[in-house]
């Protein structure tokens, strides 16, 4: 019954802020308004699974502990700044989950963050463009904090534990521009994916370095091993000179299988070759 009045309460509330739209700003104001919302019923929501009863409830006389009002809060995101009103509980003992105490960034704020400087912007642009988007101020230290958030979770999974044996694995290099000390540069991208028993895809790790060679791949397979990768019975790699060598050197028992695409253009380079070659000799 409560949860109904709530969803009703929630529909009557849209309804009455979506008669008032005129214009776009009146869109970006319901968006707003939504949020706040959702967000303000959801952590009401804890709160009553926290205390164990519902507000005003008879059943919540003499527990020892109750509702104490609310915090007021705002929250930084795609739709600007929100203010909020985070209910408390007498004791200072509700921690919500949905938005945690401290926190006063949504999330998608964060990842448009992480994207803004995924494409090369500094600190400093990241923190103009999301003045002139939202007409919020943030610092470059905040931009910082937010990118710096995210490396412990990149480490992590860049060394986390492997599979002992992968039936297929393919390595492969890409080469990148990337901004790096407001410069374009170019880098070597180091793939390596691997197909498990049960059948499924999955990359076992990125590694950058300044250009490709059978030097790098060698450090790379020594990695794999060393995250725990004990046999490896097909290898799918380019033409690269020296890279078989480098394969049996860690994992000697593995077959090495040239990619398809480098066969048909090495066939390609070699009977064309062979072509030119005779033409010019005639």
């Amino acid at each position: 019954m409560n949860e109904l009045f709530a969803d009703q309460a929630l529909i009557e509330a849209i309804q009455t802020l979506g008669k008032k739209m005129k214009t776009p700003a009146d869109l970006a104001m319901l968006n707003s308004e939504l949020v706040r919302i959702t967000i303000e019923a959801a952590l009401n929501g804890e709160m009553e699974v926290h205390l164990g009863y519902s507000k005003h409830s008879q059943a919540g006389y003499n527990t020892g502990n109750s509702r104490n009002g609310y915090n007021r809060k705002t929250l930084k995101g795609q739709h600007g700044e929100i203010e909020i009103a985070s209910p408390r509980d007498r004791k200072g003992q509700f921690e919500p989950a949905f938005i945690p105490k401290y926190q006063t960034r949504l999330d998608k704020f964060d990842e448009q963050i992480l994207t803004l400087y995924a494409k090369g912007m500094s600190t400093r642009d990241i923190a103009d463009t999301v003045r002139e988007m939202y007409g919020t101020e943030i610092s470059p230290a905040l931009v910082s904090q937010v990118t710096e958030s995210v490396l412990e979770g990149v480490i992590e999974w860049q060394h986390r534990p492997l599979e002992a044996i992968y039936p297929v694995i393919y390595m492969d290099c890409i080469h990148l521009k990337i901004r790096q000390d407001k410069q374009i540069i170019n880098k070597a991208i180091y793939l390596v994916l691997g197909i498990n028993l049960h059948g499924h895809k999955e990359l076992l790790g990125i590694w950058i370095s300044e250009n490709e060679g059978a030097k790098f791949w060698l450090s790379v397979l020594t990695e794999l091993k060393n995250r725990g990768v004990q046999d490896v019975m097909v290898a799918c790699i380019d033409g690269l000179k020296g890279f078989p060598e480098a394969i049996s050197a860690v994992f000697p028992k593995t077959q090495i299988q040239l990619c398809i695409v480098h066969m048909v253009r090495n066939s390609l380079n070699k009977s064309l070759g062979k072509t030119v070659k005779k033409w010019l000799t005639t």
